[in-house]
């Protein structure tokens, strides 16, 4: 299936330097790092994507480090800042949506959420305070609650990653059914340093072609 054109909200999973926002924090690189095989766009999952799909990525907007919920690592308040929550909220006002056609969207994080110690919370799907999106399923499910609002005809795809709390996993598999969006449950990701390798990349992308030909 050709996801259209799609929008991705990711964290360092999805990032790589000059293709997401200005501002925005960089895991993978040119060159690569150290640690990591990963040097070139073409190896990220998202553009392995693209080129097996002919999929449009209007934007990948993803920032490393970064959490779907308002608390970062060491506690700090993301609510105005890195948050995936915040970072949709500022597309909307800014006219995003409006100026362009989305079709699929992407929700691929939890990750740094589940590192970072945060509160799991619990299931909660509607009266949402700002207190309640400090921790990680009331927030996931207000992230989803919100896109399907904006974009009612989009087809989205939750992606929970492999090495994070199985309660966030579990919660975010029931909150994704809620929804009825999309859900995929990462296996067997090859990874260095906790990211993913370039086999890893292909690992990921091959998963997502599994849950679109559904």
């Amino acid at each position: 299936m050709n996801p259209g054109n799609l929008l991705i909200f990711g964290d360092s999973y999805s990032t790589f330097e000059g293709f997401i926002p200005e501002g925005y924090i960089p895991y993978y690189i040119y060159g690569g790092r150290p640690e990591m095989d990963v040097s070139r766009p073409e190896e990220t999952w998202w553009q392995l994507l693209a080129a097996a799909t002919g999929a449009n990525l209007v934007r990948n907007d993803s920032w490393s480090g970064s959490t779907i919920c308002y608390t970062g690592y060491n506690g700090v308040d993301c609510s105005e800042s890195s948050s995936f929550i915040y970072r949709l909220r500022k597309l909307k006002a800014e006219g995003f949506f409006e100026e362009n056609r989305i079709d699929s969207v992407i929700i691929f994080g939890g990750t740094n959420d589940s590192w970072a110690g945060v509160p799991t919370g619990t299931l909660q799907f509607s009266d949402w305070t700002k207190e309640d999106l400090h921790t990680i399923l009331p927030a996931i499910a207000y992230m989803i609650a919100e896109v399907q609002e904006i974009l009612p005809n989009a087809k989205i795809l939750c992606i929970s990653n492999s090495d994070i709390r199985e309660a966030v996993q579990e919660g975010m598999r029931e909150i994704a059914a809620h929804y009825g969006v999309s859900f995929l449950q990462l296996v067997n990701v090859e990874k260095k340093c906790g990211h993913p390798s370039i086999q890893g990349m292909k690992d990921i992308c091959s998963q997502i072609l599994t849950v679109l030909d559904k």
